[in-house]
């Protein structure tokens, strides 16, 4: 006869077991507004975990060059060389390694060769992993890429340039008007895309990409290919 207290404490077991888990997945959902949780966006607890994020982006990146200008595709190397870095840097900057891993996946998809790209006035060049502000790090039409190069992309992006802010510095703005939290993020998201933000529609994109700040919410909790939502 089978132990009835045992089933019963399983199947409690697995209904409680990793939350997290069970709401990570590859689909998208369109949030607006200001990124609070009260206007449907995801709260951290709702967010992978680093190691989440990382296998179910691995796929794109490894195919990311070719899907992304027709470049060589990373080598194992070089994309092993972005997950240490993006740990490497989360930890000299304090930001979380999730934010900078879900903007390189928006910025470049992981490719460590993307494209150079300039504004439309010819001030801001945005290069490498993570398209930052006058950054050093680059590898367009270089290969292989170094792990000193990889590094520098992110560091540049995350760490900030000596003329335009990276994810340390949009984060703090965010904080000042958003008061921290899961908004925070989103905020910061916006700033980094479009320079600043409407605080109460991250949805604008003052001239930029309308869907940055919702493709990233959705980055947190899964989403790769799956069809995007958005409306913005």
């Amino acid at each position: 006869m089978p132990n009835f207290s045992l089933i019963v404490t399983g199947l409690a077991a697995i209904a409680s077991a990793s939350p997290l888990e069970s709401r990570f997945a590859n689909s998208y959902k369109f949030y607006t507004g200001d990124g609070s949780a009260k206007a449907g966006w995801p709260a951290i607890s709702a967010w992978g975990s680093y190691d989440q994020m990382w296998n179910t982006n691995l796929p794109l990146i490894q195919q990311a060059c070719a899907n992304n200008g027709g470049f060589a595709n990373n080598s194992p190397a070089e994309t092993q060389s972005i997950k240490d870095a993006v740990k490497l840097v989360s930890g000299e900057t304090g930001v979380d390694e999730r934010f900078i891993l879900a903007i390189i996946m928006q910025e470049s998809k992981g490719c460590v060769r993307i494209k150079t790209t300039v504004s439309p006035d010819g001030r801001v060049i945005n290069r490498g992993l993570m398209q930052s502000h006058n950054g050093a790090g680059t590898c367009f039409q270089r290969n292989p890429c170094p792990a000193s190069a990889i590094t520098q992309m992110i560091r540049d992006g995350t760490a900030g340039t000596s003329t335009g802010d990276g994810l340390k510095q949009v984060l703090a703005t965010a904080q000042r008007s958003t008061g921290g939290g899961s908004r925070m993020y989103y905020a910061a998201a916006r700033i980094y895309n479009s320079g600043s933000a409407n605080f109460g529609n991250l949805g604008d994109g003052k001239g930029a990409t309308n869907c940055y700040a919702s493709d990233v919410a959705n980055r947190f909790t899964g989403w790769t290919l799956a069809p995007s939502q958005c409306r913005a």
